[in-house]
This record gives structure tokens, sequence and C-alpha cells, in this order.
């Protein structure tokens, strides 16, 4: 445990920050399942799931949360899977 006021500070951030980030985190793995299930069972509303997709993983990237090329690699791999179930 910290010694110092200002590293017990610092231990108290770094958990709110901790369970800040794994909510964060979460709801990008769980919106990511969302779009992969729709594009399997070729739902209607694939292209608003998408959407929605990617607004949650650009946040997160904007937040520091997943790293900006993690974001891009998974918005371009759920693009292309919604593009081919479209196109199929």
């Amino acid at each position: 445990m910290a010694n110092h006021k200002s590293a017990e500070k610092r231990a108290r951030q770094n958990e709110i920050k901790r369970i800040r980030n794994k909510a964060v985190r979460t709801k990008v793995k769980n919106m990511v399942k969302t779009v992969r299930l729709s594009a399997e069972n070729n739902s209607e509303n694939i292209g608003a799931e998408l959407d929605m997709a990617k607004s949650v993983i650009d946040k997160a990237a904007k937040k520091g949360v997943i790293h900006p090329r993690t974001a891009a690699r998974k918005i371009s791999r759920l693009s292309k899977q919604v593009n081919t179930v479209s196109a199929g």
C-alpha cells in the first residue's frame, strides 16, 4: 500500500480509472458481439448497429481505453464483415 499522501491519492485515482476503463472495454466487446451476431443472422438493422459500434469504439479510443490502431482495426473488420453479408 502507498506510504505518502500523494501516492495514496494516485492509488485512488488509478482504481477509479480502472473501473471506468473496464466498463468502456466491456461495452466495446458487447457492441462488437452484437454486430457479429446480426451479420450471421442477416439482421435488418445491421447498418444502424454498425454505426453505434463505430461510435462506441471511437469514443473508447478517444478516451485512451484502447489504442487508436486497435480501434481502427476493429472498425475495419466489422465493416468488412457487414459488407460481405450485405453484398452476398
